[in-house]
């Protein structure tokens, strides 16, 4: 039986209990295909902060490099806001991501049709829509040096080479031709020289996939375009804040940030997370909605393990359950057969994998 290892980070807040739920549904996958997990939990964010002094221990960095995928939650809080920036706990994943080479974040997003009433968009604005952001992930402003904050004078570079660009690039035609073959790439090449690079790069790597078809938008039309007609966009390609913003905006076209996964590849080792952050006003309730981190699972079983048919049923299962009303509490107000806690719904979703 081939046995995969698995980094657990759970981080900050709502970050143990939500891993704890993709723990769950795993387990019941895993016990009717020819395949285990270990599973080494590790520090990293405010925990580690708090126990270790630092918010990415070298311990955690080198489990994550001997681990085959690593399963992330969340990281961060008001308690360590005002740390120096070298020691909060976005820092630490930052960097994390810097060690594992991840430079493509591909996040995912779709309608269920049993929520289509949680958007607050029109059902005919978002019936239908299925779109991925294939988001630079380790390049950009979040990364580009000089960076300065004196107290009267603060600044940050947003530096991308062509190779960095090439490479996120074929990501996302890639992405495309197994989709419906449109990539729009955003940036804002009218006023930064940055985004002009990116723009010309992005033609020079689209000639090598004559069948896809390129667009380009600057990021503030596609903005508006996400909440207008998001069912024009297939692939949204974009650097790494633009992506972190629109991704966040198109995720409350599906009702819930805490519907949305993600995977961050290009590295030996995958890592997956949600796409929400860690939200410490709400942890420890039990109210927090595991679903996003549960699917981020399936797609770990999908990229790093190429384990298509367990990855198929979580996803499926997690339909399965929304179709038959079961909500947790962010989503109580739309066609709710039973209010779940946490724990709850992360049961309900393994016992259905396990009769899929």
């Amino acid at each position: 039986m081939k046995q995969y290892k698995i980094a657990l980070i759970k981080g900050d807040g709502i970050g143990p209990e939500i891993i704890d739920e993709a723990i769950k549904v795993l387990d019941a996958v895993s016990s009717n295909e020819k395949f285990d997990f270990s599973y080494n939990e590790y520090l990293m964010g405010g925990i580690a902060v708090d126990v270790k002094g630092t918010p990415l221990p070298e311990e955690t960095v080198q489990g994550c490099l001997n681990s085959d995928a690593i399963l992330f939650g969340a990281i961060g809080g008001e308690k360590w806001d005002k740390l120096p920036r070298d020691k909060r706990p976005e820092t630490g994943l930052l960097n994390l991501r810097k060690a594992l080479s991840v430079f493509a974040n591909l996040r995912p997003m779709s309608v269920f049709d049993e929520l289509v009433n949680a958007s607050t968009l029109k059902l005919e604005v978002i019936n239908g829509v299925d779109l991925l952001v294939v988001r630079e992930l380790i390049g950009g402003i979040y990364f580009g040096q000089p960076r300065q904050n004196d107290g009267n004078c603060a600044f940050n570079t947003m530096i991308y080479t062509k190779d960095e660009v090439k490479r996120i690039a074929h990501i996302a035609f890639k992405s495309a031709q197994k989709r419906r073959q449109k990539v729009c790439s955003v940036d804002k090449a009218n006023v930064l020289e940055v985004s002009q690079l990116w723009r010309d790069t992005v033609n020079e790597v689209s000639s090598e996939y004559p069948n896809v078809l390129l667009s380009h938008m600057y990021v503030d039309n596609a903005a508006m375009q996400l909440i207008r007609d998001p069912k024009q966009f297939d692939v949204i390609l974009t650097s790494n804040l633009f992506g972190d913003i629109l991704s966040d905006e198109a995720s409350m076209i599906s009702g819930s940030i805490g519907l949305l996964p993600s995977a961050s590849l290009g590295g030996k080792i995958g890592l997956y997370e949600p796409i929400h952050g860690s939200a410490p006003d709400i942890a420890g309730q039990g109210i927090a909605n595991p679903i996003a981190t549960i699917l981020s699972a399936a797609m770990m079983l999908r990229y790093s393990f190429n384990e298509e048919n367990a990855a198929k049923k979580i996803e499926d299962a997690v339909k399965d359950v929304l179709k038959d009303g079961y909500r947790t509490k962010d989503l109580s107000a739309y066609d709710a057969k039973e209010i779940c806690s946490t724990s709850e719904i992360g049961s309900i979703i393994a016992d259905r994998v396990s009769k899929i």
